[in-house]
């Protein structure tokens, strides 16, 4: 397996399918430092990386630069206030109010397979398929133990990091910040990408120099946000989708956070990642252990394409769980941009009826069918059936809509309180605020305070029963605002700054416990469209609401951004009205449906309403799901030409893992004057194969498509897409 310890030169050799990690532990006091991250190698003698024979030395050697050497080693969990003043990972408050931390090696121990984190989402793997170590530090002083964990898969070029704390001193300590993770690369000549957007356009592609100095982006909202997302890239200069070092780090957390390249004062560049300092403080009682959220590490020497191939199996093997996880999803027509709040029994299953009779296999009612909700100003947190509204109940609709051979799905969101509502006017403690400040409203709702185990009861138990008050096949769990206004009435106040974090535990508790009652149930997660897309949220739900912004066009670049770690089967993709309702913006139907294959595949409309031509096309869409989405969900992503860099056309591949086929999608966005037909050239196929065009029958060696290139179908107008599908024929 792929993690040794070489006594000889106190050196653990961490490898994965494709990289090599290696930690050394260095002077008689055994600090644990990096020595190499990068493309694999057999040898693990590269001590000698390390600078220990170059001023100022080792403590050991040189005690009187102790601070110098704290400032310039590559610690493998760096700690603050004993002279590093990089970016550290872990900060303290001791009993006399003392920040003062340092890390020294206690024990370690190598194990096959993946231990799971306590009430925390994170990957994993049987004996056979990963191995694990665990690198114990200690501080003699504090008497507080951090155990660094690390587990490689065999199947892939990703190493997953966390750590476990624990105060072992008869003294209470806080913890006011605690990474997960931290490597120190090599060098400053690097480019950093991150996820940038807002509500509609999240998860644009941002990249930009590393330069000296702090490249920091967080969230301190409550969730891993629309504005920023827990990754980065760290890569070499020329690198593309097809060349260059890349370095890519993912949290597997749903809440605030913080990832940052640091480009250091001796031509370094620090990489940490993990849990927002800023909203952030933990106090350990004594025994008491914090446990820090998951890293997963990729490395790639072939470009951004091969580290983006390595997150989507990671994760579809090793983070997605459930009935769904290798299952193709059911085809679904959701109400909201059909009829928002306005609908009753009758309006929904007109939708259903012509919705089933055009092959697509299930209703989901989104916001507005309980309580007094017509519009959203109200009921929140009162998950009782608006019977006005669904004449019969509940059981009634969704035993109708199985009637017409659909499934049903129900929309809720279990963390927020409307001010108007039964629950809020019996229990307005439940809302998180701080005493004698008027909390601040965001579409007009508080948010619950889900780290109170009597609320999550409550809340569940209420979501719990209208899920078991009829056949409810899927459920979209939406959070529609950030956290604010931080105080909890359950809380001491020096455990106020536990308050995000123990509001994520309980989420992730929740979600548990919906898919260990109901393992059947398809569970989408959602936040105002995609604030919460995460690797935090796909260990409960094997697909994620990808945005509110339906626009086909829009979406070439929020899908670009998601793909670019997440796989094809876990991204939202809705076929839906034009002119689209958040932009205006008008796209034919095809080219609506070719956007939406590349992702779960749905529709959000009404069906009963729109252009004849364009509905008759559904069956057609339907079909194509049917006949791609295996290839689609499972296959190799390629990125062949990006519309948010050439603003004009977008281009990207599938690639069956036997190679056998390759789904090409091209939608070109803006009609150019006097050009003839467009050549591409694919990726990722046999060179000496030969592969057949479905559609012109015309036939091709796989060098030929990928070296010389093959012509797109020529257009003419705007938004206009095509596929081609390439199949091998010997």
């Amino acid at each position: 397996m792929g993690i040794k310890y070489f006594e000889d030169e106190k050196v653990f050799k961490l490898d994965s399918k494709d990289a090599s990690y290696v930690i050394a532990l260095v002077d008689e006091e055994q600090f644990a430092g990096h020595a190499y991250y990068g493309k694999k190698i057999s040898d693990y003698h590269v001590r000698h990386l390390m600078r220990l024979n170059e001023n100022p030395f080792t403590p050991s050697q040189n005690e009187r630069e102790r601070v110098s050497f704290n400032d310039l080693f590559a610690f493998e969990y760096p700690t603050f206030g004993v002279g590093d003043f990089r970016e550290t990972c872990l900060k303290v408050r001791n009993k006399y109010g003392a920040a003062a931390c340092s890390l020294v090696y206690k024990s370690h121990k190598i194990y096959a397979g993946k231990p799971a984190l306590a009430g925390l989402p994170a990957t994993f793997g049987s004996e056979s398929e990963c191995e694990t170590l665990e690198l114990t530090m200690t501080d003699p002083i504090l008497k507080l133990d951090v155990t660094l964990v690390y587990t490689v898969f065999e199947d892939n070029s990703a190493i997953t990091r966390s750590a476990r704390i624990q105060n072992l001193a008869e003294d209470d300590i806080y913890l006011t910040n605690a990474l997960s993770m931290c490597v120190d690369l090599e060098g400053l000549n690097y480019e950093m990408i991150n996820l940038h957007g807002s509500w509609a356009r999240e998860r644009h592609i941002d990249r930009h120099p590393i330069t000296h100095g702090k490249h920091r982006i967080d969230s301190s909202r409550g969730e891993s946000s629309h504005q920023d997302h827990p990754f980065i890239a760290v890569m070499t200069p020329e690198t593309n989708e097809d060349v260059g070092e890349v370095y890519g780090f993912n949290f597997v957390y749903s809440g605030n956070f913080m990832a940052q390249a640091e480009g250091c004062q001796f031509e370094t560049t620090r990489v940490v990642m993990g849990i927002n300092p800023d909203t952030f403080t933990w106090k350990l009682a004594t025994g008491e252990e914090f446990i820090c959220p998951e890293v997963v590490m990729v490395y790639s020497d072939a470009g951004l394409g091969k580290m983006t191939r390595s997150f989507h199996d990671l994760y579809r093997n090793h983070l997605i769980r459930g009935e769904y996880k290798d299952k193709k999803r059911p085809i679904l027509i959701n109400n909201w941009e059909a009829t928002y709040f306005n609908f009753n029994t009758e309006k929904l299953l007109s939708i259903a009826k012509e919705a089933s009779s055009l092959g697509i296999e299930m209703l989901v009612m989104d916001d507005g069918w309980f309580g007094k909700r017509n519009d959203d100003n109200t009921s929140l947190g009162d998950w009782q059936v608006n019977e006005e509204k669904l004449p019969g109940g509940l059981k009634n609709l969704v035993d109708e809509v199985n009637k017409l051979g659909m499934k049903f799905g129900i929309w809720f969101e279990p963390e927020m309180i409307s001010p108007e509502s039964n629950l809020y006017r019996e229990h307005p403690d439940w809302a998180i605020q701080i005493p004698e400040r008027t909390a601040a409203r965001c579409r007009n709702q508080y948010v619950l305070d889900i780290s109170r185990k009597e609320v999550r009861d409550y809340v569940y138990n209420m979501v719990k029963t209208v899920l078991q008050s009829s056949n409810i096949e899927y459920v979209k769990w939406d959070m529609n605002r950030p956290l604010s206004d931080l105080g909890s009435f359950a809380l001491p106040a020096d455990r106020q700054g536990e308050l995000s974090h123990r509001y994520m535990l309980g989420v992730y508790e929740m979600q548990e416990r919906l898919i260990n009652d109901f393992p059947h149930l398809l569970l989408e997660n959602c936040s105002g469209g995609g604030a919460r897309f995460d690797a935090g949220m796909l260990y409960y739900s094997p697909q994620i609401w990808c945005s509110d912004d339906t626009d086909a066009i829009e979406r070439l670049s929020i899908q670009q951004g998601t793909a670019m770690i997440y796989p094809l089967c876990s991204m939202g993709a809705h076929v839906s009205d034009c002119p689209n309702h958040t932009v205006g913006r008008s796209t034919p139907f095809r080219t609506r449906g070719h956007v939406a294959l590349a992702g779960t595949f749905g529709y959000e409309l009404d069906v009963t309403k729109i252009p004849a031509e364009d509905r008759a096309m559904i069956p057609e869409q339907v079909a194509m799901y049917h006949k791609y989405n295996d290839l689609v969900r499972t296959g190799d992503y390629y990125r062949i030409a990006n519309y948010s860099e050439n603003r004009t056309f977008d281009c990207y591949e599938v690639v069956a893992k036997d190679q056998s086929e390759a789904l090409v999608t091209i939608v070109e966005v803006t009609r150019r004057a006097n050009f003839k037909s467009r050549r591409i050239r694919l990726k990722g196929l046999q060179p000496d194969a030969v592969y057949e065009n479905e559609d012109t029958k015309e036939r091709y060696t796989g060098e030929i498509l990928m070296y010389a290139g093959v012509q797109c179908p020529d257009t003419w107008g705007d938004y206009i897409s095509n596929l081609m599908h390439f199949v091998k024929v010997n």
